[in-house]
């Protein structure tokens, strides 16, 4: 069938809207039709070519939809279920076993490889390959095809348009919060980063009974938004200072902090400001090759602790319906992080998210 989908040909170039060929789902596959996806970071490291990503690529991993027709062999979803589609793993490998499957032996192929293990897409244009299978879904587009292990079966009474990120970016904030650091109530939290992740994080933060809660950017804007949706203090690290007013706030230094910026520089702050035994996890994006120097001493004396955290730890079939009856029960409001746009717009919503106009672009597709 013909669909239409957004197309990356370019490093940093824009997203074309293009007619499409999509295949029927295969055995294990889903065809899903996307009602609206998120628009996130990591997609646009993707399309610079920060990952080897191939082009032309059909792009988007924070989609939800409906489905409309399923492959042989799958008995988890059924034509006419609203989905979250979410990122891919194996299922075969130890971490998938351990129920821990963000760190899957497959991810980096399954998600960031643009095909299936066959090493087809999909997608195809008058007989051009156009690379697919982003985290199992690609859905910049009308119509996708995901796989039964990163379909989320969700409630038809909830909202399916604001659904998307919480297959990515609202989930890694979440969970790095609720499963990674697993953030007892009464404790002390510092956000590096008060954009869709970080913000995540906070809502999940002051969910938990968190506290105190401090946020850090340099956009003032998102420092105010941080406030009204959680944090006990805003601190904007264009001032200076950061890890002496953390310390200063808790008495003895943040007991957990997280750093959603991938900038080496702040990462080294949401070690520092970390007190005795403190955790903290590096959730964002980074270039491969990047290194952190860490004050080795302080690490080491301090018992501190500095781990990654991928897609929030989430076992995405139990954590996605959690949050989705966090907001239901008025606890969760992550959609206050959320403007709409037309898919005929999606270059104006990449433009806004990245120039920190809005905090989480959503791409509607009817």
């Amino acid at each position: 069938m013909q669909i239409t989908a957004a197309v990356t040909r370019s490093p940093a170039g824009p997203f074309s809207l293009e007619p499409l060929e999509i295949e029927e789902p295969r055995a294990g596959e889903i065809l899903v039709r996307v009602v609206a996806t998120g628009v996130c970071h990591t997609d646009m490291v993707m399309r610079d070519q920060h990952l080897p990503t191939p082009q032309p690529v059909v792009l988007g991993h924070e989609g939800a939809g409906i489905v409309e027709r399923v492959g042989p062999g799958v008995t988890k979803v059924a034509p006419g279920d609203h989905v979250v589609m979410t990122f891919n793993s194996c299922g075969r490998c130890l971490s998938c076993a351990d129920h821990a499957p963000t760190y899957c032996h497959e991810f980096f192929p399954r998600n960031f490889m643009g095909a299936r293990e066959d090493g087809s897409s999909g997608l195809s244009r008058e007989g051009e390959t156009i690379h697919a299978n982003i985290f199992g879904q690609s859905s910049f587009a009308t119509y996708a095809l995901c796989h039964e292990r990163n379909a989320v079966k969700v409630d038809k009474t909830a909202p399916l348009e604001i659904l998307g990120p919480l297959g990515c970016g609202v989930m890694t904030g979440a969970g790095a919060v609720m499963n990674a650091l697993k953030v007892p109530a009464g404790r002390s939290l510092a956000v590096f980063g008060a954009g869709a992740v970080g913000l995540s994080a906070v809502l999940a933060a002051k969910a938990i009974g968190a506290g105190p809660i401090i946020a850090v950017d340099i956009n003032p804007d998102r420092l105010a938004l941080a406030l009204e949706l959680g944090a006990d203090h805003a601190l904007n690290g264009a001032e200076g200072g950061v890890v002496e007013k953390i310390q200063a706030i808790t008495g003895t230094g943040a007991q957990f902090s997280i750093d959603t910026t991938a900038n080496l520089k702040v990462m080294r702050q949401a070690v520092d400001c970390l007190g005795a035994r403190g955790v903290c996890g590096l959730v964002g994006a980074s270039k491969m090759g990047d290194e952190l120097p860490l004050d080795a001493v302080s690490v080491m004396s301090g018992g501190k602790v500095v781990r990654g955290v991928v897609e929030g730890d989430a076992d995405p079939d139990v954590f996605i319906p959690e949050l989705i009856a966090l907001h239901q029960a008025g606890q969760f409001p992550f959609d206050r992080l959320i403007q709409f746009y037309p898919l005929s717009e999606i270059n104006q919503a990449v433009a806004d998210g990245e120039a920190g106009r809005v905090i989480k672009p959503v791409v509607r597709m009817a």
